[in-house]
Formats: C-alpha cells, structure tokens, sequence
C-alpha cells in the first residue's frame, strides 16, 4: 500500500494549531514547526511571490518577530521550507518504491502509480522546487541550487536501481525516466488529472525493453547529465 504524501504533512500539523497568537520563548521549536507547515501550505498553494510575511504568521498563529527571531528573512524561511519538503518528498517517494520488496524493476514500475496517488490530494500543487524555480529570475542560482541537490539524490536512487536491474546505461535510464517524472508532475499541476500518471507509466515502458536491459560489454563511464 503506498502512504499518502499527504499523511506526512498532518503529522506536521497535528502539534501546530492554528490561531494561537502567544507562546513562551521554550516553544521556539513548537512555532517553528507552525511556521514552517503554514508556509509551506501557502508557498504551494498561492506562490512564493504572492504569499507575504503577515498571511504566514496569521496562519502559524506566531508574531512576525518569531519568523525574524528563526529565520531572519523570508528567503531564509523558503529555503527551510524547500529543503524541509524535499525532505519528507524523498523519504515518501523512496519508501513507496521500496515497500513491498522485490526485485529493482518491480521497485522502478512502482513510480508512476505512486505519482498517481500523491497527483490525486487535495493538496497536490505539484513539485515546490519546480514551481519556486519558475517564480523566479531564472539567472538566480539559490533556488535552482536547492532545486538540483533535492533532483540528484531521486536521480541516483533511480540510477542504482537501474544498475541493479542491468540497464545498458543506468545512469541515462534514470534521466529519461526522472523527465518523465517532472513531465508528469507538471501535465498533473495543470489539468489535474491524476490519470497523466498511467500515461507516464506507458512511455516509461519501452526503457524496460531487454535490449535496453542487457549491460553492453564495454568499458568507459557514461557522461555526466547535468539537467534532472
């Protein structure tokens, strides 16, 4: 059975009420945990750019001077919330392709239904390292840093379960299948159709075709792909 990501976000939740407008200064950990779910619900849902300081602590039930107090600034507090997400959307990912056991190919079909049950929440609002990428100048290196450190371990996961498999190049296999990820993501935030899934699962298909299966018999380490 593949928990719902959205089972991760109320356990961040559950200790964070919402509306509390005091607390002492031992409960730093306790507001910090509030402002980083009630970020990271608005910061998905609305936007980076559209979500300003006030609408976060409100929802957190904080003072401003706590979120300056933790974070120092809002790009400070975007970055919490990024590597946070990232976090638990590795740790959700990873299990759900893992649990249940078997063999690497059966662990790789297993990614595409998995998408297809985090596409289906009600707070799915596609991939926030995508979406903070897109928001902003795209010269700006904080974001799409960020963006590739979470990408690169997803992509070597998948590489070493395709080295595991046999793949005649694992670590293109992983490529091609981690842009069949984001495309899904991204078709998935757009119509909202969580069936985009199962059209993935089609495509990705034909890279588990014993030709491209079968390891080739010859030396030299394949290029470094920089894009995920």
């Amino acid at each position: 059975m593949i928990l719902p990501r959205s089972d991760l976000l109320r356990l961040m939740s559950k200790s964070a009420p919402k509306k509390k407008k005091a607390f002492a200064p031992a409960d730093d950990e306790s507001a910090r945990g509030r402002l980083l779910s009630a970020a990271t619900r608005l910061f998905c849902k609305d936007g980076i750019n559209a979500t300003g300081i006030d609408a976060i602590i409100d929802e957190a039930g904080t003072a401003k001077t706590t979120l300056y107090k933790l974070f120092g600034s809002k790009t400070n507090l975007v970055h919490a919330v990024l590597e946070s997400e990232g976090k638990q959307w590795r740790e959700w990912f990873i299990g759900a392709i893992e649990t249940g056991g078997g063999d690497a190919q059966t662990k790789l079909t297993r990614i595409f239904p998995a998408l297809k049950t985090w596409f289906g929440e009600d707070r799915f609002y596609g991939c926030p390292f995508i979406n903070a990428v897109a928001e902003h100048d795209k010269d700006q290196k904080q974001f799409r840093n960020i963006a590739m450190k979470h990408k690169k371990v997803v992509l070597a996961h998948i590489e070493k379960l395709a080295d595991e498999m046999g793949a005649a190049e694992p670590a293109l296999f992983a490529h091609q299948l981690a842009l069949l990820i984001d495309g899904a993501i991204v078709a998935a935030m757009v119509s909202r159709d969580p069936g985009v899934a199962d059209t993935a699962a089609l495509a990705a298909g034909s890279l588990f075709e014993p030709s491209k299966t079968k390891r080739p018999k010859r030396a030299g380490a394949p290029a470094e792909l920089a894009a995920v």
